[in-house]
């Protein structure tokens, strides 16, 4: 291949007129060294070939990370691809990535001998900044060792070079021993060994083994116990195609008391007791809502499961089995409105609205003139009669309007699957804003609907129908930690509108506006979120997340760090009943009846997103009131911004 060089300005004109040709070689020694690709960090041109031939002496292997990786998001287009050997093979592929990953999550690499190989192609037009790299010797034995006995009660053990890649062509067996009498409990807290064509039921090629079964591709849950005080786990990794690997807790537990004050799932985790036959899924594997008698306020499921009573005839197979709802008042060949009406069968998309509401022609193709609660409006005033048909990637107005307005519920960076965390990545909620007052520092949450709007809650700015001053106030967009302003924004706050029908004894229409003084530069740790329109239906016992620095438990302390939480939709007869009939249409609950996860004080205007198959993140609430924090039946109470969406998009013009 013909040399190039790196620098744009300097690039041959025949490089230019066609294909960029660059070719390096590079010798690799226990001093860190750079390169980077050509252009970096102004952009990459389109239709560059580049390769880097990286060598070692021969009792070293070769270490490879990537400070900075930002690279078009279709790997069809563009890409970077490591191989364990200097000549293109597949089977010597260590990895292909695209896409930007943030700083907290790097692509790092380490080959199983002296040699590797990096290419670097690009077919797209879209510039992008390209990636920065920093290669090293190490130790052929620092990455063939791992494994041995593990002899303590309690640990943690990683697959090689954790959080790294981890090598090819490696073996590992760790052995656990704890106290004779007890078991071994193992806890994956973050489980990733995804490989182009494999079958997960096989684990053919990179995998985990334990007590005869392979575990392989990403899994969002792992935990596994032994059935004496001794296990063995066996890591194997082949020649081609690597990944992050596992990190993993282990414990000696009784299996007398294997939970002590807490409910054994039958996988070995525990949670609490208040969680079983509660009706919810806490273990993953139904174990906690098996084999329970219900109790008075319970409806026993023909599955043998228990569900509140509250749950019954709500249109939502709580039980599974629909049994639930098989009893309730429309018969078998009668369709029930969302009014709870009954109707005959046939006047389902029958195109004429027979229910009130129009949930009879909901979702129907064929009704292209009925227009109800249940359409999208499109801004030709035509209806769509389907469920959440905006911004899912399908032109389904004649006027392409549903499909408008999306460049928003997306997070850049790439990021890991961490089980169990609490602690929110940076650039995971990227529409995520610490509102704060004076020298109180953080006080109220906000999310980006725009890079001059704002949405909270109305509640954090009025009081005894006044609205604070905000003249000394500041937000700031992009932050994770509440002590650190690395490629933070913070702007002053120009203008607060509060919803005019604002009620402070009941909290309805609980929604504010903040306009920007400047518009906010969006980056990878700063985006909007999308807007759901008014006919967007976030079902009952969907999961969503909420975010904010609120405090951790109720009466405690603000979070340093943004805290995440995943909580269900609950649906709004229950929600209305356990809130003793304080909702109104423009509330919705979410959390878990049986308590332990909840927003609370400080959490006040964040946002709570769900995720839809479309790819995007829509904000379905704002944080707006509860009863203390993360009670039994006291769900989080939540503005429904399907509800107020037509009063922001008319105040913002978004």
């Amino acid at each position: 291949l013909s040399s190039c060089f790196s620098a744009l300005s300097l690039l041959p004109s025949r490089c230019l007129q066609s294909q960029i040709l660059c070719f390096y070689r590079l010798e690799a020694n226990t001093v860190a060294q750079r390169f980077s690709s050509p252009g970096y960090p102004k952009g990459y041109l389109p239709k560059s070939r580049c390769q880097w031939q990286i060598r070692a002496s021969e009792d070293n292997a070769i270490f490879v990370t990537f400070p900075f990786f930002h690279i078009e998001d279709d790997c069809s287009d563009d890409f970077v691809s490591i191989y364990d050997s200097l000549s293109p093979d597949d089977s010597q592929a260590i990895t292909e990535k695209c896409g930007q990953r943030p700083p907290s999550n790097p692509l790092a690499v380490t080959s199983s001998g002296n040699i590797m190989l990096i290419n670097f192609i690009t077919d797209s037009v879209v510039q992008r900044p390209g990636f920065e790299a920093e290669y090293k010797a190490i130790p052929k034995s620092k990455v063939k060792t791992c494994g041995g006995v593990l002899s303590e009660n309690k640990g943690v053990f990683t697959s090689p070079l954790y959080p790294s890649f981890y090598p090819p062509s490696v073996d590992c067996k760790w052995t656990i021993k704890v106290t004779v009498g007890k078991k071994v409990r193992v806890k994956f807290t973050m489980f990733r060994m995804k490989e182009p064509g494999v079958d997960i039921r096989v684990c053919h090629k990179d995998y985990v083994d334990v007590m005869g079964t392979k575990y392989c591709g990403e899994m969002s849950s792992l935990d596994l116990t032994s059935e004496t005080n001794v296990l063995d786990v066996s890591f194997h990794s082949d020649e081609s195609f690597t990944d992050k690997g596992f990190s993993a807790i282990y414990s000696a537990f009784d299996p007398a008391n294997p939970c002590p004050n807490k409910f054994a799932c039958a996988s070995g985790i525990c949670i609490g007791e208040e969680l079983q036959c509660d009706g919810w899924n806490d273990c993953g594997d139904m174990s906690d809502e098996m084999k329970c008698r219900c109790e008075e306020d319970q409806y026993s499921c023909d599955n043998g499961l228990c569900k509140p009573k509250l749950w019954v005839c709500d249109r939502v197979n709580d039980c599974g089995d629909w049994s639930d709802e098989k009893s309730c008042s429309c018969g078998e060949n009668e369709w029930r409105c969302g009014d709870g009406l009954c109707m005959p069968q046939d006047v389902v998309c029958d195109q004429k609205m027979d229910c009130e509401d129009g949930s009879d022609e909901a979702s129907c193709k064929t009704s292209p003139g009925i227009c109800s609660d249940f359409s999208f409006k499109c801004m030709n005033a035509q209806c769509v009669n389907k469920v959440n048909a905006q911004c899912d990637r399908v032109n389904d107005c004649s006027d392409d309007s549903d499909e408008a307005n999306c460049a928003c519920g997306t997070r850049p960076y790439k990021l890991n699957r961490i089980v169990g965390g609490q602690n929110a990545e940076l650039g995971e909620w990227p529409w995520q804003v610490s509102l704060h007052f004076l020298t109180y520092g953080h006080t109220c949450g906000a999310s980006i609907i725009s890079a001059k709007w704002l949405l909270s809650a109305a509640h954090c700015f009025v009081t005894n129908r006044n609205v604070f001053i905000f003249t000394h106030s500041q937000c700031y967009s992009g932050m994770q930690d509440q002590y650190k302003q690395d490629g933070v924004e913070r702007r002053a706050i120009k203008k607060i509108i509060t919803n005019p029908d604002y009620n402070q004894m009941t909290f309805d229409y609980d929604v504010a506006l903040l306009e920007l003084s400047e518009p906010l530069k969006f980056t990878n740790t700063i985006q909007p979120i999308c807007l759901p329109a008014s006919s967007h239906v976030f079902p009952a016992g969907m999961s969503c997340w909420v975010t904010g620095w609120g405090a951790l438990r109720e009466g405690g302390s603000k979070a340093q760090l943004l805290q995440k939480a995943m909580v269900k939709i609950i649906n709004d007869t229950v929600c209305n009943i356990v809130t003793e009939g304080q909702v109104t249409s423009r509330m919705l609950c979410s959390g878990f009846l049986a308590g332990g996860v909840d927003a609370c004080q400080g959490d006040s205007g964040g946002p709570m997103v769900c995720f839809e198959e479309s790819g995007k993140w829509f904000q379905a609430g704002i944080v707006s009131w509860g009863e203390g924090c993360a009670r039994r039946n006291k769900p989080g109470v939540y503005s429904r911004v399907s509800k107020l969406v037509d009063w922001i998009k008319k105040e913002t013009g978004i």
